[in-house]
C-alpha cells in the first residue's frame, strides 16, 4: 500500500506539526489581538505557494499556525542551530542559505509541492517595512515549477513603532488574498516578469491592508509602526 504523502520533508513528524499549529493558534493569542481576514481564500488542498511581506520575527510562526493545514516554510540556515534546529526540522521546515547557491531545500519544497503541500515564503528576503517594493525570483520559481498556485497574504501589527516601549496586546492583522496562477513562460525574462506579479499582487494586497487598518478606531499609533 502506498503511504500517502504527508505535506511535509522527510525526517518531519506529522504529528508535531499537527500539535504545535493547533497549540500556537492558542497561545499566538494571548499577546496580541488577532484577526484574519477571508481566511476562507486559503485552498484546503492543491499545491500553495504561499507569499507573504515581512515585517517582524513572529510573521511567520504566526502564519504557520493560522493557514489551517500542513505547511512548510524556508527558514534562514542562521536559525537551525542547536536544539531549536532539530525543533524545526521535526516541526518540517526548510534551512536556506541567502545569497549561497543551495539548491537542496528548494528541490525538497518543489518536490513538496508536486506531492500537493503548501510551502511559504517571504519574496522580501528579510525583515522591513512590509511595503514589498522589490522580490527574489524564489517564490515565483517554486510555483512555476511544482504546478502551484499562489496565495497573497498580507501581515500588519507585529512590528512596534520606533521609539515605543513595551506593547499591550497590540493588534495583528492578517489579510488573505485571492490564490492566482502565474502566467505561462520560460528563461529568465519570463521569470521576471512572474516575479513581478507576486510582487505587485502581494503589494495591493498590503495597500489595502492597511486601508483597512487607517478605519479602526485607536490606531494611529500602530499605523505609524507599519509604515515606519
Amino acid at each position: 500500500m502506498t503511504e500517502r504523502p504527508s505535506g511535509l520533508p522527510e525526517g518531519a513528524w506529522p504529528w508535531f506539526n499537527d500539535f504545535c499549529r493547533g497549540l500556537g493558534t492558542v497561545v499566538a493569542r494571548t499577546p496580541y489581538r488577532l484577526h484574519l481576514h477571508r481566511r476562507e481564500r486559503i485552498p484546503r488542498t492543491g499545491a500553495v505557494v504561499m507569499v507573504a511581506n515581512h515585517t517582524a520575527f513572529l510573521d511567520g510562526p504566526v502564519l504557520f499556525c493560522v493557514l489551517g493545514r500542513r505547511s512548510v516554510f524556508l527558514v534562514k540556515h542562521e536559525q537551525f542551530q542547536g536544539p531549536l534546529g532539530k525543533f524545526l526540522r521535526r516541526l518540517g521546515q526548510l534551512p536556506v542559505r541567502r545569497g549561497a547557491p543551495d539548491r537542496t531545500p528548494l528541490l525538497t519544497a518543489v518536490r513538496l509541492l508536486r506531492d500537493g503541500g503548501l510551502v511559504g515564503v517571504f519574496p522580501e528576503g528579510t525583515r522591513g517595512t512590509g511595503e514589498v517594493v522589490k522580490a527574489a525570483n524564489g517564490a515565483a520559481w517554486l510555483a512555476r515549477s511544482g504546478g502551484a498556485l499562489v496565495l497573497p497574504v498580507a501581515c500588519r501589527g507585529f512590528r512596534r513603532p520606533e521609539g515605543s516601549g513595551r506593547r499591550f496586546r497590540p493588534r495583528v492583522d492578517v489579510l488573505f488574498g485571492t490564490p492566482f496562477a502565474l502566467p505561462a513562460g520560460k528563461g529568465k525574462a519570463a521569470l521576471t516578469e512572474a516575479t513581478e506579479v507576486i510582487r505587485g499582487h502581494l503589494a495591493e494586497l498590503v495597500a489595502e491592508l492597511d486601508v483597512m487598518r487607517a478605519g479602526y478606531p485607536g490606531n494611529a499609533e500602530q499605523q505609524e509602526g507599519d509604515s515606519a
